[in-house]
């Protein structure tokens, strides 16, 4: 499918919705989605760099925080609307990546998640002594009841803008993944020396990365002020934000763009039902959960799982096919499948011989 074909139809899907949750109007609906489309969002910008990349970005509050900030900063400044700060806070946390990322990138592995870590941690103390956004007091943002043109009531409003934020997050992750930066991510993913030596300009490709992961996560905190009214650092910065985040594309798979969207949309919507059915505060409980059990049955998460079962048997298929056009004997092919685990085994245990008399 063509790129402008998905686009299309990712917004025939999102009007659906929206259509959906209008005739039913339940506000909270509205309440409960806006929350799942920003976790598309935010789940959906950390895995161009976590997913694509392989590197573990913990610094998702920072982003989607200064997004937030930005908001309040703009509208005590100026008085501007939510399309005017959505679009400032998506700049103003990808040039935030952008230096985050000439700066931690040469890292690696543990030492760059403990890296963007840190920058949350300056972040948040950076905010809190900022007393024109509220500083450690917090600052309140009180939205008019009603939407502006034919919404009637502001959350519905607040949630097409999300809708919209989710729709363009997927589109940008997909395209991203079918285009030479997507190639590139991949190849530093798999073996970053290999990439760089065969001319792969890997830290221009993260540079870009993290640039956009940072903007998607900032326009994706931008409409926060006005949802919760009152925002102060410790919750903007909450470390459970990252935590969240970063479990999503894990259980659904890092690998391809679906996999955020299906491990936002399940365990986001999962955290709405217990918090109206028990509370709030097992949210965590549920993600951790759900992450240790994707973990254990399925490591590469839901797309992997099923891609895994699908390769396996075509895989097979090819091999019975192949023995029967060359006429092979059905027999041969079965003992040599049957061979393959012993023969694996072999090369096993040849390999730690080899390692005992290198250490020897």
């Amino acid at each position: 499918m063509k790129t402008w074909q998905f686009l299309v139809l990712a917004v025939a899907i999102a009007a659906a919705a929206f259509g959906a949750a209008a005739w039913l109007n339940v506000d909270y609906l509205f309440f409960a989605g806006y929350v799942v489309l920003q976790y598309v969002v935010l789940a959906t910008a950390w895995n161009i760099l976590g997913g694509y990349a392989g590197y573990m970005n913990l610094g998702v509050s920072a982003f989607f925080a200064l997004g937030a900030y930005t908001t309040i900063a703009l509208q005590t400044a100026l008085k501007a609307p939510l399309p005017v700060t959505i679009p400032a806070a998506g700049i103003v946390s990808g040039f935030v990546g952008l230096g985050m990322g000439y700066l931690t990138l040469r890292f690696k592995g543990i030492y760059f998640a403990i890296a963007t870590l840190a920058l949350a941690v300056v972040a948040e103390t950076f905010v809190t002594n900022w007393d024109y956004v509220g500083g450690s007091a917090g600052a309140y943002v009180l939205h008019p009841r009603y939407g502006p043109w034919w919404f009637g009531s502001y959350i519905e409003y607040l949630f097409l803008l999300m809708l919209i934020l989710a729709t363009l997050a997927v589109a940008a992750a997909r395209t991203v993944e079918r285009t030479s930066l997507g190639y590139g991510l991949t190849a530093i993913r798999d073996d970053e020396l290999a990439a760089e030596a065969n001319g792969v300009p890997t830290l221009r490709l993260k540079l870009l990365a993290t640039c956009l992961s940072g903007a998607l996560m900032g326009m994706a905190g931008a409409p926060l002020p006005y949802y919760v009214s009152f925002l102060e650092p410790t919750s903007a910065f909450n470390l459970g934000y990252a935590v969240t985040t970063i479990a999503m594309p894990m259980i659904g798979g890092t690998k391809t763009w679906l996999g955020p969207l299906i491990g936002s949309l399940l365990v986001a919507t999962a955290q709405q039902v217990i918090t109206v059915t028990f509370s709030s505060e097992v949210n965590l409980l549920v993600v951790g959960v759900l992450l240790v059990g994707f973990v254990m049955l399925a490591p590469n998460g839901i797309v992997g799982w099923f891609q895994r079962r699908s390769h396996c048997g075509v895989r097979i298929d090819e091999l019975r096919h192949d023995a029967s056009a060359k006429s092979i004997a059905p027999v041969r092919l079965s003992q040599w499948l049957q061979k393959v685990p012993e023969r694996i085994l072999l090369s096993t245990a040849r390999a730690a011989r080899c390692l005992r008399r290198l250490h020897r």
